[in-house]
């Protein structure tokens, strides 16, 4: 016996390449389990680099000082982090029109903001889409994914109306919600990402297999039957 429906809170940052690969591996499990279990999902907003400026930061350079590397040797670790995007479906390498563009970091706070809204005007599969949709502008096609017009335009291209979300990037207190989120991720202790928080009380983190995922679904499912 087990649960037929749990919610999955899954904080993470559109800036994140194991929560690029973390979300799409996850979103398999939730399709292989449809039927058995439904899994009802909401992003919560994580920023690796709230103090990022809106010039931004080219990732190589701002990884190489953070753990110091050689710019070589971060290069090295994200040709790696690519080859398992591509290996699980979501490449990571250019996949735009000409001459590949230096990756960069940018600040992700109105992109969290955006995904915040989207589930307050739509269903959470919306958010999914805009989510996903995120994650490829910034890694496939490098866009600058703290400019509003980028966020707009992307927005409006998973069906969302462009006037709405322009008033929501404009709304101090969706600013503030989500930092009142991140201050909650905090206290519950979730400093790294992605972390997936099951019936609001069991954690998964990491990146892991569709089968893996899966696995630990259904067990908490069944928990959740027994509790």
């Amino acid at each position: 016996m087990m649960a037929d429906e749990l919610q999955v809170d899954i904080w993470s940052d559109v800036v994140c390449p194991w929560c690029a690969i973390g979300c799409t591996q996850f979103l398999k499990a939730v399709e292989q389990l449809k039927g058995d279990v439904d899994v009802t999902i909401r992003f919560m907003p994580f920023e690796l680099n709230p103090e990022m400026g809106p010039e931004g930061h080219n990732q190589v350079d701002l990884l190489a000082k953070a753990y110091n590397k050689q710019p070589a040797e971060v290069l090295a670790m994200r040709r790696n982090v690519e080859a398992t995007g591509e290996d699980i479906g979501f490449p990571m390498t250019w996949q735009g029109e000409g001459e590949e563009p230096v990756l960069m970091v940018w600040n992700s706070h109105e992109a969290h903001k955006l995904l915040r809204w989207a589930l307050t005007v739509d269903d959470w599969q919306a958010q999914v889409r805009l989510k996903m949709a995120l994650f490829r502008a910034y890694f496939q096609l490098r866009q600058e994914i703290s400019n509003r017009d980028v966020l707009l335009d992307i927005a409006e291209a998973e069906g969302f109306d462009r006037a709405a979300a322009s008033a929501a990037l404009d709304d101090e207190a969706l600013s503030t919600a989500v930092k009142m989120e991140e201050q909650r991720a905090l206290q519950s202790q979730i400093s790294s990402v992605p972390t997936f928080v099951v019936a609001g009380k069991y954690i998964l983190q990491g990146a892991a297999t569709p089968e893996e995922y899966s696995g630990a679904l259904i067990k908490l499912a069944s928990m959740e039957a027994m509790a």
